[in-house]
């Protein structure tokens, strides 16, 4: 792994477990109650059909331009007010999509030796970037919440793009804007198809975590590395990651021994 500089991870099912549930009535019913109380008046069951026509009605425009587009999902919280006659601003909206959020996820966690794993890449003065199909009204604040925002030199979120992995694209604006050699790269990820075909369409080594957020598959995975299994530890002696601290007491160690 000499050669390798730049480290990609992909955010949720990598470095993050989640697990958020769109079906729960009481994710409508009070979601109804917020839109009511600025003037949208809805019922819970109109409110999640016009949620769910909204979102399906953008992405097949996008899908009629893009192969793998991302909408923003701010725009479908906007129009859930203006469909009633009420013109939110740009703070609303936000608060609209964040308490949606705030109701339909269940947990929202590390992974045990994510923090560790990005400080020993630090240590080894590696750069450590985030490519991630996510939305930003979500995403940025929860990295924040999580406390880990500060360990990546970058961080590209899909919906500020208009595309999402797998497509090759998303990869090369993350190689263009920082000037990455994609020889001097691997890509990190859970997913199969996003993450790890993806990378390789770019030109970029892969390493596949297997994780409980993985989408069943068929085919024979193919990476440059696979861990059939959420162990942060042993995805670090994979990679090559290493524990600077800890050689450095074992070879201390040594030499006294030697004395």
């Amino acid at each position: 792994m000499k050669h390798t500089k730049n480290y990609i991870f992909d955010l949720y099912g990598t470095l993050v477990d989640i697990r958020t549930d769109e079906e729960k009535p009481e994710v409508w019913e009070k979601l109804s109650f917020f839109y009511g109380y600025y003037g949208a008046l809805y019922s819970a069951g109109e409110l999640k059909e016009a949620y769910k026509n909204l979102v399906d009605c953008k992405e097949e425009l996008h899908y009629s331009h893009e192969a793998y587009p991302e909408i923003q999902i701010e725009t479908v919280f906007r129009e859930l007010f203006t469909a009633k006659g009420v013109q939110p601003d740009d703070k609303l909206v936000l608060h609209a999509g964040q308490f949606f959020r705030v109701l339909t996820t269940e947990y929202l966690r590390l992974y045990d030796g994510t923090v560790g794993m990005l400080e020993r890449l630090q240590g080894q003065g590696k750069k450590v970037w985030l490519l991630t199909n996510a939305q930003r009204i979500f995403t940025e604040y929860e990295l924040c919440m999580l406390d880990i925002e500060q360990y990546f030199d970058g961080i590209l979120i899909s919906s500020d793009y208009g595309i999402k992995k797998p497509d090759s694209r998303f990869f090369e604006i993350l190689l263009e804007k920082y000037r990455l050699d994609p020889k001097e790269c691997i890509m990190v990820g859970n997913d199969q198809k996003t993450d790890i075909a993806g990378a390789a369409g770019a030109g970029i080594d892969t390493c596949y975590i297997h994780s409980n957020l993985s989408p069943d598959f068929d085919a024979e995975i193919k990476a440059t590395y696979i861990q059939m299994e959420m162990d942060i530890e042993k995805v670090c002696g994979i990679l090559g990651i290493t524990n600077k601290r800890a050689n450095h007491l074992e070879c201390k160690e040594a030499d006294d021994n030697e004395m």
